[in-house]
């Protein structure tokens, strides 16, 4: 566990989509408007969305969608998205507890893999976390590079 962790007083729990635009603005649509940061299927029933704090600030976000992929044949799946944590707060271990915190529920609910589409400089943290790639990188508009990516839970 990182040092700085160590010391970091945290709590994970779940929080509605309207606030995870709160991170998934500054972080992921950087200079674009405040509406890219919404999702489809945000407000779904199935849809949950996980915050990390520290002294009552949020400040890292994940969700999670009941989709499948194609490209996998596992019946239960679920897609992460917007998994995002504000740049002070990077490079301290809190998206790999905010991601094993959501997939541990997931598995709790028997659900069998989950995939995501992994920004070209967020490849090497989703493989450390035993995800793996599949299938060809991909073009977002406007966003940039990505591989689709999935871990069987």
């Amino acid at each position: 566990m990182n040092k700085k962790l160590k010391t970091l007083n945290y709590s994970i729990k779940k929080i509605s989509a309207n606030d995870t635009y709160k991170v998934r603005h500054p972080v992921l649509r950087a200079g674009k408007p405040f509406e890219s940061c919404v999702f489809d299927g945000d407000n779904l029933d199935t849809t949950f969305h996980l915050g990390i704090y520290t002294d009552n600030q949020m400040i890292g976000i994940c969700s999670f969608y009941k989709c499948n992929n194609d490209l996998l044949p596992e019946e239960f799946q679920y897609q992460l998205r917007g998994m995002a944590v504000l740049d002070n707060y990077q490079s301290l271990g809190l998206g790999k507890l905010l991601l094993s915190h959501g997939e541990t529920f997931l598995k709790g609910q028997n659900i069998q893999i989950v995939w995501c589409n992994a920004r070209e400089k967020a490849v090497n943290f989703y493989k450390k976390n035993g995800y793996s790639t599949i299938g060809m990188p991909f073009e977002i508009k406007e966003i940039g590079l990505h591989y689709m990516m999935y871990k069987l839970l």
